[in-house]
């Protein structure tokens, strides 16, 4: 059974960055597609960034582009999402999730397994 656990995140002003972790056990494949997804109060949960523990293939939110990255270690099984020039409309709830899908798509219903959540605040 898989299991996410994140860390990282906290309050950061505009402008700032931040990084989240997310340490994965009980892999049973060769590839899954791992990706960041966030939440705010009442509103459905929209990819933010993905990436394939196979081929490191990535893929990216428009809305972050260019200002986050999502990397993979293999060796400690963990992904990152790097934030940078952080904007408070990047406020929310970050969740990491995986799943076996042979495309990282940016969709939550592609992701079957979904770690506790860790909060991020940019304040301006």
């Amino acid at each position: 059974q898989v299991q996410l656990v994140e860390s990282g995140g906290g309050s950061v002003q505009s402008g700032g960055s931040t990084r989240l972790a997310c340490v994965a056990s009980g892999f049973i494949y060769r590839s899954y597609c791992m990706g960041w997804f966030r939440q705010l109060p009442g509103k459905e949960r929209e990819g933010v960034a993905t990436i394939s523990t196979g081929t490191g293939t990535t893929n990216y939110d428009d809305s972050v582009r260019g200002r986050f990255s999502i990397t993979h270690d293999k060796a400690k099984n963990t992904i990152y999402l790097q934030m940078d020039s952080l904007k408070p409309d990047d406020t929310a709830m970050y969740y990491c999730a995986a799943g076996t899908d042979a495309y990282c798509w940016l969709l939550e219903s592609h992701y079957n397994t979904w770690g506790q959540g860790t909060q991020v605040t940019v304040s301006s």
